[in-house]
């Protein structure tokens, strides 16, 4: 089971703590970042941006004189872990229904990818003579039209191994079309794949929390195990709150009450019991009719504002002659976008702009604003159009 280390994604984990390391150390005035996938959503003025609806009702619990501070259980809060279920998958789930599908709450999204990693190295498919293959399916990795990247992916889904392990990064963001996931979701049925969503912005994508969670629902109904990763932290606000769920969907109630025993033995082994303030602030807005309705229209405008973004910094390189095509940006949706940029005008940027990407070119859009919009459309320019930023070639960007 080794290759279920790649769950980990270390090589990642060094880059990103590479680059809050150089981005601290830079002294410049000037430098901007870091923009990559750690970023939180922010406002105008570049600060943290909190979901309104999240005061309102941390107040509310503030003065709530029943409340105590004892340990959760070692699982999470029950009403949270259900409720954050039901978000996901809606409350009309046959595996909901069923009682067949469950959450565990984790310290964050990661918290959530780690303890199912953990799980499925010791426990899936034991029989195996071989380690079992894991993919990770990442969104927006290219700008080939999606005709073309469907296929790309369902030809890797049909060559995989059998009972191979799939992760389905941000599913909101693929841009898939219902009929394509439908495809997709046969041809893992076929292979019997193992799908692990990991959903860290349900709603950020197109404003709609059912619309993005499509892909999600529909495996469900069409009979999968899965586990899904959920976050909290950029719907509200919550950022050093750390909420995570993890949901189990099983076959069956008894098989679902075995595996949340064995994901309690990692659990204790890790944190113990989590946070709780986080997690009551998420259950009170999402079973209060009127919060809710509050919060699902903070989304909606959230989400509109990043679709903005893109907008304008597909305009803004349109109108300084930067070379290539940048439909992408807008064909892309939510909190991340993959520029196209090559790693060379990504060195670029850091070195001559105090700019921070990943190396893959990923930005977060959620920190591009009024304030940095410019500098951010003139410095892209300027890596793709300087000799040094075209060292290794033409980025798929200007080959599009």
């Amino acid at each position: 089971m080794a290759a279920l280390s790649l769950f980990l994604d270390v090589p990642l984990t060094r880059e990103v703590n590479w680059l809050l390391d150089a981005y601290q150390e830079d002294p410049s005035p000037d430098k901007l970042g870091p923009l990559f996938l750690l970023a939180d959503c922010q406002t105008e003025m570049g600060k943290a941006w909190v979901c309104p609806t999240v005061r309102q009702t941390l107040l509310q619990i503030a003065s709530d004189p029943t409340l105590d501070h004892e340990y959760l259980p070692v699982l999470g809060f029950p009403e949270f872990t259900r409720a954050a279920t039901e978000l996901a998958l809606g409350r009309e789930s046959r595996a909901v229904i069923e009682n067949r599908a469950g959450g565990v709450h984790t310290v964050g999204g990661t918290g959530a990818v780690r303890i199912g990693a953990e799980f499925l190295r010791h426990w899936y498919n034991t029989s195996s003579p071989s380690p079992i293959a894991v993919y990770i399916a990442f969104p927006q990795t290219a700008n080939s039209g999606q005709p073309v990247l469907v296929a790309q992916v369902l030809s890797c889904f049909q060559s995989a191994p059998d009972c191979s392990i799939v992760v389905l990064h941000a599913p909101e963001e693929t841009g898939l079309t219902p009929k394509q996931w439908e495809e997709v979701a046969r041809v893992m049925g076929r292979k019997r794949l193992f799908p692990f969503f990991d959903i860290p912005a349900q709603g950020l994508a197109s404003g709609d929390l059912d619309r993005d969670a499509w892909a999600l629902r529909h495996f469900v109904a069409q009979g999968f195990e899965l586990f899904c990763a959920q976050s909290f932290s950029k719907t509200f606000g919550l950022y050093d709150e750390r909420v995570g769920n993890l949901i189990v969907v099983a076959r069956d109630n008894e098989t679902l009450v075995r595996i949340r025993s064995q994901l309690q033995k990692q659990v204790m082994g890790m944190w113990a019991t989590p946070a709780s303030l986080g997690a009551r602030v998420i259950t009170t807005v999402l079973n209060n009719p009127a919060l809710l309705n509050k919060w699902k229209q903070s989304l909606r405008m959230l989400a509109e504002k990043i679709m903005l973004i893109r907008e304008k910094l597909k305009e803004k390189l349109r109108i300084l002659g930067t070379p290539g095509f940048w439909d992408h940006l807008t064909a892309q949706s939510g909190t991340r976008s993959f520029t196209g940029l090559l790693s060379s005008q990504v060195a670029f940027l850091e070195k001559h702009k105090h700019i921070y990407l990943l190396g893959s070119g990923q930005v977060s859009v959620c920190s591009i604003n009024s304030h940095n919009l410019d500098y951010v459309a003139q410095s892209i320019n300027e890596a793709v159009s300087s000799t040094e930023g075209r060292a290794q070639g033409l980025s798929w960007a200007e080959m599009e």
